[in-house]
């Protein structure tokens, strides 16, 4: 497994783990009250979720990894100003009393990442996928029509 040094001290994190909770939080050894930094351990689950965004000739393609999810607890969803919204939830796992734990490093909670499109987007067209934990989704382009040409004769 590939792994990285953090630049804030000696804790390690893996650059591939989408729900890691390995996340710097400049405030937390500050005494502000605990609503006042910037997230908790339960909504930073996916705070690093990775997207990837790439253009082809005919679409905007994400994709993102999200192991473990199904497609029900994923939310897609466009905005008239063109701002797509990917967001979803992983529940936490219920404890039985009688288990006991040696290991926790699966993380659970929300999260939701949002990108501005450019103009040359078909927002009434998006098209969705989820397969074997990864995400994809489409954004048709507008096609770009090349202006007709005519040569004029010129005369003389």
């Amino acid at each position: 497994m590939a792994m990285i040094p953090s630049f804030f001290g000696n804790r390690r994190s893996s650059i591939f783990d989408p729900f890691s909770l390995d996340v710097w939080d400049p405030f937390k050894d500050f005494p502000f009250p605990s609503s006042f930094t910037t997230h908790t351990p339960e909504t930073s689950a996916f705070a690093n979720t990775r997207i990837d965004w790439k253009e082809t000739p005919e679409a905007h393609v994400f994709k993102a990894d999200l192991p473990g999810l199904k497609k029900e607890e994923v939310k897609v969803e466009v905005e008239d100003d063109r701002l797509l919204r990917i967001s979803g939830e992983r529940k936490t796992e219920k404890e039985d009393k009688n288990d006991t734990w040696h290991r926790v490093e699966r993380s659970s909670g929300k999260f939701s990442r949002r990108f501005r499109l450019p103009e040359n987007v078909k927002m009434d067209q998006v098209k969705a996928s989820m397969e074997n934990g990864v995400l994809t989704v489409t954004v048709p382009k507008v096609e770009v029509k090349n202006p007709d040409v005519k040569a004029i004769e010129i005369s003389g």
